[in-house]
């Protein structure tokens, strides 16, 4: 049994402000300690709860932030960027049979630590078919595509809150209480590792691959806080403006959608301008 971790850094432990999760700064640095502690946890559950795989897919900013040196030895580690799946590379070989989301964080515009989806601020909100989309819902309907279920997640309150929507079974760990979007009542690093641990071991049993899902046409509508990157966005194909700061696309699968959406959030982030975004 294969499983996928997919590890992102804001919903980790202790983490609670930007320079907590921004590369190269001596916070950062810190706290890419505890980052690593919630992915091993989540590992040493993995195998305690029976698989006999584990790929941990670095889905946080550089892509370049865990310790490898203090993973537990049977696991593996994509690091690095330019993944055509991003956040959940590798769930389309076939060979894998769940997907834990560590780390994660709610969406652009709601409440929680963090809160963001894709980029820090200059998208204020991100909707999947209607509804207001965190990147645990969006990876979620792109998994689903191929027959794997999302088991895990961890991240603050409200991330675990928020999986009950696209994840309903699956076992969730909060390692932080929100506060605001920068503040939390925080677990110590001992508490969350034995807490994660703990859930992804009895979180292996609901690694069953099912049939595909198919669940398209999807309908993306992403706004912006500034209506030039709205502009700029267009030049993707496919995406109009529907609004003054507001694009819109539909895509058949997630896998398309996903894909757009990475095309539109580097194309924005190259039309940001100094401090006027």
């Amino acid at each position: 049994m294969k499983i996928l971790i997919s590890a992102d850094m804001e919903g980790a432990t202790g983490v609670t402000w930007p320079a907590d999760v921004l590369p190269g700064t001596a916070q950062w640095e810190r706290c890419r300690a505890m980052f690593t502690s919630d992915v091993n946890a989540a590992v040493l559950g993995l195998y305690d709860g029976g698989a006999d795989r584990v790929l941990v897919n670095e889905a946080h900013w550089t892509m370049r932030n865990l310790l490898l040196e203090r993973l537990d030895a049977r696991a593996e580690m994509l690091t690095g960027r330019h993944k055509s799946l991003s956040m959940v590379e590798g769930v389309q070989h076939g060979d894998v049979d769940g997907v834990a989301f560590v780390g994660y964080h709610t969406g652009a515009g709601a409440e929680g630590v963090l809160a963001h989806t894709y980029l820090a601020n200059s998208i204020t909100g991100v909707w999947l078919n209607g509804l207001r989309a965190s990147e645990g819902l969006l990876n979620a309907h792109v998994v689903a595509e191929y027959g794997v279920p999302v088991i895990l997640v961890t991240g603050d309150d409200l991330t675990c809150a928020d999986a009950a929507a696209y994840a309903p079974d699956a076992r969730t760990v909060a390692v932080k209480d929100h506060v605001s979007r920068y503040a939390a009542v925080c677990r110590t690093p001992a508490r969350t590792a034995a807490d994660i641990r703990a859930a992804a071991a009895e979180a292996v049993p609901l690694a069953v691959r099912y049939e595909p899902v198919r669940g398209g046409p999807f309908a993306v509508e992403v706004e912006f806080d500034a209506e030039h990157l709205s502009m700029a966005a267009t030049v993707v194909p496919g995406v109009e403006r529907c609004a003054e700061r507001r694009i819109a696309y539909t895509s058949g699968t997630m896998y398309e959608g996903i894909r757009t959406f990475k095309a539109v959030t580097t194309v924005v982030s190259a039309a940001v301008e100094e401090q006027y975004g």
